[in-house]
């Protein structure tokens, strides 16, 4: 089977929201598309319950995560994945209905999409933020995405060339979506940024990532520790 859209999720301990995120992606796939699950040793009962929907579904496909974090986890789950176009997943959104319909075209012509998203707390109707985008600022451009990061990982579409550049992903740096982002601003220069909110981003305590910004000194690191691990990517890209 030729596979169209691969979902890479990362999990961990996500038990509480994960159902509904799994029922959000399913009711986004066709027969030929599939959800790539890399579980990174959850202690509570959040492997049970993706085993509960993939006994039923077939698309669903469990693997365990190496065990070192979010960044190595979600590059397991994207070496596993077998689609033309990946799409991440954080295992705590909410996936609209009609999201992987307005991407695959877009995929068609850009090797990296990236739409808008509603920023809400654990219960959807409570929205923090109406647009990340404008929250953010976001858009393309290398040293505009270096110096502040306006990328979202879990808002994310690419290619798979694209993919097979940004793994692995280097455990120094700070976010996975800012090294995608910034990559394909360097490679293929076509990053398409669609306004238009297609999932609702929930924030809450068990949020692996965060929402907040760091100190000036540790921004500051970040910054350099990513321009070096960069650097050290496009050396071996180019030789």
């Amino acid at each position: 089977m030729e596979y169209r859209v691969s979902v890479a999720m990362a999990s961990y301990n996500g038990a509480p929201d994960i159902a509904l995120q799994i029922e959000s992606i399913l009711k986004n796939l066709k027969e030929n598309d599939e959800l790539v699950i890399s579980d990174d040793g959850s202690t509570d009962n959040t492997v049970e319950i993706i085993k509960r929907y993939a006994k039923d579904d077939s698309r669903i496909r469990l693997v365990q995560g190496p065990g070192n974090g979010v960044k190595a986890n979600f590059t397991n789950a994207m070496k596993n994945c077998r689609g033309k176009y990946i799409f991440l997943s954080d295992q705590d959104d909410i996936w609209f209905d009609d999201k992987v319909k307005k991407i695959v075209p877009l995929l068609k012509k850009h090797d990296l999409v990236v739409h808008d998203c509603v920023v809400t707390a654990s219960s959807i109707s409570q929205v923090i933020k109406p647009s990340f985008f404008k929250y953010r600022n976001s858009g393309s451009g290398l040293m505009k995405n270096i110096y502040k990061n306006t990328y979202i990982g879990c808002c994310m579409a690419f290619s798979r060339r694209l993919m097979v550049k940004i793994i692995p992903i280097p455990s120094e740096i700070e976010m996975h979506d800012q090294w995608i982002g910034v990559l394909n601003d360097y490679l293929y220069k076509n990053t398409y940024f669609l306004d238009e909110p297609l999932i609702y981003y929930r924030r809450h305590g068990n949020n692996v990532s965060s929402f907040e910004h760091y100190p000036l000194i540790k921004m500051i690191k970040n910054r350099i520790v990513f321009i070096n691990q960069f650097e050290k990517r496009k050396k071996l890209i180019n030789d």
